[in-house]
């Protein structure tokens, strides 16, 4: 359906008249997320922490001209902007959702409960797909935000839709189901998760089944409902272990990894087989098999498809730590239920190695404390669990509940288990972090990855603002500028450097691979990213992450289309890369065709930029080439841009272009190596501030005579009484090779001093002879800087600038300067 704005306004009974004809057909309620900003409605939402109205400015400089507020702006600010004013933006999201989902008449399946909706839902589309047209919740967007943005996705070429509703406390499920409306219900259980807003677990389950009172049919399970809380007139399909059930499990038999089912159905026995064998997947298949039943399909049919039911990923996260150790991050909730999910999983990828449990308290109002805990340390016995290190007032209260555990520790807070341990206690073992969110557990997840060295870069954060300038004095008003960090900022950190981009308003980011740009997240960086290299593996992180890749060929555009498409997402921002001679990565022009026709009939992604990348912009010997390069791109832009329909960011200039070709400019320039005070084109006009400073320290002084040796093959010659100062630092942090035996030189004490010897893997070695000034073990020596230019190193070993940037070992400690 297409809604104009006027139509709208109506609909959610806007304080003001809005006469303007402009179509909605997306709305917004993150001003990171803009991908058609002309046909866009901006909800300013008040959070605890953070105000849409906060982000007008933000959303308006990106496009958007339709916005909802609650509070007053200087509307005048903004030319050609349309304000509908309401009481409540949050309100006015739900209504219009409310009132789009009354527009459909096709079967829509609510479903709610403490644990498995996800699955559930994920798996019914799995199961319903060769039926259905389906549109479901994107990931878990079951909230009182989530819902409506799901409810808003419903269009006349569905014909099924299945939604998620959770709730937190009282009075929250009637809004979700007025949006909702579901026409059949599913209640997958009743547990912890999610308990604190509500005083039992009664008062829990009769304000989740608010979700079925307009239902035509609900599927449950009889141990977890008091059939009589039920509306009457609903048709009741129900399963259980214990009791007569429309659907009765009579057996279990598990083996191997998969579960036999023997159930009696309509009083006929039935057996079917479910590839897993934990409690949890088992009932969210039963759940879904009963769905199916309930809809009208036989076991002839639902069987085999049982079967091949796929897992869905949790949020479980399993990364390497410090001195050998496995990190399995969990602190997204922290209830008896998910705590025993990440026992299991901890248990599982462990092995025989150690396991060590890092737990808050749990906020779970309803169950006795000291019940709790002892229940907890009965499933930490039953798992073998070797440690614990417990974290929160009422853990500590209960520590005694935990005597069977081999090693326990206990803190009263995160701050107090920081200062007092030492990363050093964590070896060779697979870490557990469940803690609840107001525990901060980011921080010992950091922590646990810290790395340490004496030899640091120093980052000259004002510098980077000051170069960032010296570019846009060459830009048009009208130029966008994307900013390069990735390889960690060409050595120089990432996420501090993008909040220096991000204060300053750069228009993009732009990071190689799918790693830096979640580095950058949760770094709290909300610029949009590009992802220049993508594969299978980090499309979960891509969504997750607002993150937007870059698609270069047929192959990659395939993988995230399915994707895609499994997750039930259309119009995701791509960018993408044409191959015009660098003979890289990208698509070539005789495959232009072919992506325009899959990008318009599939309509998963929508087309953020198309960009090229020049092979020697920096080059006066090959200018022809470049422009030649431009119109291809050029080229190929007008044909994509034909066959889709709508407009895109254009872009091919790089730091050299920038200055070098201006009229190269097109839509948006990139800004790379030149951001961090480097120009390769040697430009005296270009006044740029150094922004890499590698310093490390003398561990060592030495007194050496005539015709003794320094270092490995005995390279480095005395030829005269010398002193010589060994340096912390080697190959091993980014100090090539080929500086050594006198090639290149450090700097100390406002002198130039020879590096003598080979380079080491972790120490080289300098002749300090003849300096004037004292010198000490400690003092401070610099190897690249304001005193040695990075160039100059390049040129000493034969490479070139970028190398040297990115050389610098990720062991070598980051400092930041902001002058």
């Amino acid at each position: 359906m297409n809604y104009t704005i006027s139509h709208i306004a109506s609909i959610i009974q806007s304080k003001n008249q809005i006469s303007s004809t402009e179509k909605i057909n997306y709305l917004l309620i993150d001003s990171r997320k803009i991908v058609f900003p002309n046909q866009s409605l901006f909800f300013a939402l008040i959070g605890a922490r953070r105000n849409g109205h906060d982000f007008i400015e933000e959303a308006y400089e990106r496009g958007v001209r339709n916005f909802v507020i609650s509070e007053p702006i200087k509307t005048t600010s903004f030319a050609d902007a349309n304000f509908l004013i309401v009481d409540n933006t949050l309100t006015a999201l739900q209504t219009i959702a409310s009132y789009h989902r009354k527009q459909f008449q096709y079967p829509v399946i609510g479903i709610t409960g403490s644990n498995g909706k996800t699955i559930v839902k994920e798996w019914l589309n799995q199961l319903l797909q060769p039926e259905f047209h389906i549109i479901r919740s994107p990931r878990s967007y079951n909230s009182q935000i989530g819902v409506p943005l799901s409810v808003w996705q419903m269009n006349a070429q569905h014909t099924l839709a299945i939604f998620e509703a959770g709730i937190s406390t009282i009075e929250e499920m009637s809004q979700l189901e007025a949006i909702i409306q579901p026409t059949i219900g599913i209640h997958t259980n009743i547990g912890e998760a999610h308990s604190k807003g509500f005083r039992n677990k009664e008062e829990k389950l009769k304000e989740k089944i608010k979700l079925f009172k307009n239902c035509t049919s609900i599927i449950y399970c009889k141990e977890d409902i008091e059939e009589s809380l039920l509306p009457t007139e609903i048709e009741k399909f129900s399963w259980s272990r214990k009791t007569t059930a429309d659907f009765f499990i009579k057996e279990e038999i598990k083996k191997n990894s998969e579960t036999i089912l023997e159930v009696v159905y309509k009083n006929q026995s039935h057996t079917i087989s479910i590839p897993f064998t934990d409690a949890a997947s088992i009932d969210n298949s039963i759940t879904c098999c009963c769905t199916l039943l309930q809809l009208g399909y036989n076991f002839t049919t639902l069987a085999p498809r049982l079967q091949q039911l796929q897992a869905v990923e949790m949020r479980l996260q399993l990364k390497k730590g410090i001195n050998n150790c496995t990190i399995i991050n969990d602190s997204y909730s922290n209830d008896i239920s998910s705590l025993s999910i990440a026992l299991d999983y901890l248990t599982q990828q462990a092995g025989n190695h150690t396991t060590t449990v890092i737990l808050s308290d749990i906020l779970q109002s309803e169950y006795n404390e000291e019940t709790l805990y002892q229940q907890i340390a009965t499933e930490f016995k039953h798992r073998n669990i070797q440690r614990l290190i417990g974290i929160g007032e009422t853990i500590f209260k209960y520590k005694n509940a935990f005597n069977s555990i081999p090693q326990t520790e206990f803190f009263i807070s995160t701050e107090n288990f920081l200062t007092q341990q030492s990363t050093h206690q964590f070896k060779n073992e697979f870490i557990l972090l469940k803690g609840a969110r107001i525990f901060s557990f980011e921080r010992i997840n950091n922590w646990l990855e810290q790395k340490v060295h004496q030899t640091v870069l120093e980052i000259n954060l004002s510098a980077i603002a000051h170069n960032l300038k010296e570019y846009q004095k060459h830009l048009l008003s009208s130029t966008k500028l994307m900013a390069m960090v990735k390889a960690f900022s060409y050595g120089s950190g990432n996420a501090e450097i993008a909040r220096v981009l991000q204060f300053h308003k750069v228009d993009y980011l732009a990071v190689a691979y799918t790693d830096e740009g979640i580095d950058l997240r949760n770094a709290g960086i909300s610029l949009p990213i590009m992802v220049m290299n993508i594969d299978e593996a980090g499309f979960d992180a891509i969504i997750e992450y607002n993150l937007e890749p870059e698609i270069y060929s047929f192959p990659i555009y395939q993988s995230f289309h399915k994707y895609l498409q499994q997750q039930a997402i259309n119009n995701f921002p791509v960018h993408i890369k044409i191959n015009t001679g660098m003979n890289r990565l990208g698509f070539d022009l005789n495959e232009i065709q072919s992506l325009s026709l899959a990008l318009k009939q599939n309509n998963t992604m929508t087309v953020k930029s198309v960009l090229s990348h020049l092979a020697a912009s920096d080059n006066s010997l090959f200018d022809d080439f470049t422009f030649q390069q431009a119109t291809l791109l050029n080229n190929a832009c007008e044909l994509l841009q034909n066959s889709i329909g709508y407009t895109f960011i254009k872009h091919i200039a790089n730091s050299a272009a920038i200055f070098r070709h201006q009229e190269l400019q097109m839509d948006m320039v990139r800004l790379g190596i030149g951001l961090y005070g480097i120009d390769i084109t040697k430009n005296t006009e270009l006044n740029l501030a150094t922004v890499a400073t590698l310093k490390s320290t003398i561990a060592q002084i030495r007194n050496l005579k005539a015709g003794e040796t320094v270092g490995y093959n005995r390279n480095g010659k005395i030829n005269k009484d010398s002193t010589i100062a060994i340096i912390r630092i080697g190959y091993a942090d980014g100090l090539s090779r080929k500086m050594g035996n006198g090639n290149g030189y450090m700097f100390l004490k406002n002198t130039k001093v020879p590096i003598i010897g080979d380079v080491c893997m972790d120490m080289t070695m300098i002749d300090i002879t003849g300096i004037l000034e004292e010198v000490k073990e400690g003092d401070e020596v610099e190897i690249f800087g304001r005193n040695i230019n990075i160039n100059t190193i390049a040129s000493l070993i034969g490479t070139i600038p970028y190398e040297v940037m990115t050389g610098v070992n990720q062991r070598v400690k980051r400092v930041y300067l902001d002058e």
